[in-house]
């Protein structure tokens, strides 16, 4: 299962490609509501979520995902659940996947210690202990980083090689039709 914590203030595309295309290759996702049950991204788009984060003790996360957003990034990061949720994937050595300002979070709990990881321009003082990348994407044994929404197919492709295998990844992308590469 891949837990997609949502707050006011998300950046929808950084947050909706992803589900979109991991859904396409057969990946378990649930979209987790962190302020709510339906949760309004920074575009004034608002999105029911699955379940709210009481729901869940989370347990059975192969992988969380924390999109973007400033105020999204700001709420997700001063959620308990959140940030509860991170550490028991840490833990138990499950995926971390990240983009734009959320890995952020990442750094400022520690996760990065000597890590490569990637973030939104201007955010990299806040990978504590990180060793930044201007890549679009940047995998790091169990963390996936993106940059930014321009980055975000390409960053729910390479979560999707990962967890579904770069065959199924493949057929969808060539399904979709996608530029370039993955």
């Amino acid at each position: 299962m891949v837990y997609v914590f949502l707050a006011d203030g998300f950046e929808e595309t950084e947050a909706v490609v992803p589900i979109d295309v991991w859904r396409r290759c057969g990946i378990s996702v649930t979209t987790v509501g962190v302020t709510g049950e339906y949760v309004t991204g920074s575009h004034n788009i608002t999105v029911k979520a699955d379940i709210t984060a009481q729901q869940s003790d989370f347990s059975d996360a192969e992988a969380i995902f924390l999109p973007g957003g400033a105020r999204g990034v700001e709420n997700l990061g001063g959620s308990e659940t959140v940030r509860n949720a991170v550490k028991r994937c840490a833990d138990a050595s499950a995926y971390i996947t990240a983009i734009c300002a959320a890995p952020s979070i990442l750094g400022e709990m520690g996760l990065l210690e000597g890590k490569k990881a990637t973030c939104y321009p201007g955010f990299e003082g806040k990978l504590k202990g990180a060793f930044p990348s201007a890549q679009p994407v940047v995998v790091d044994g169990k963390f996936i980083t993106g940059r930014a929404a321009g980055a975000a197919e390409r960053f729910a492709f390479t979560v999707a090689e990962t967890l579904a295998g770069g065959e199924k990844a493949a057929r969808v992308f060539t399904a979709m039709l996608c530029e370039g590469g993955a």
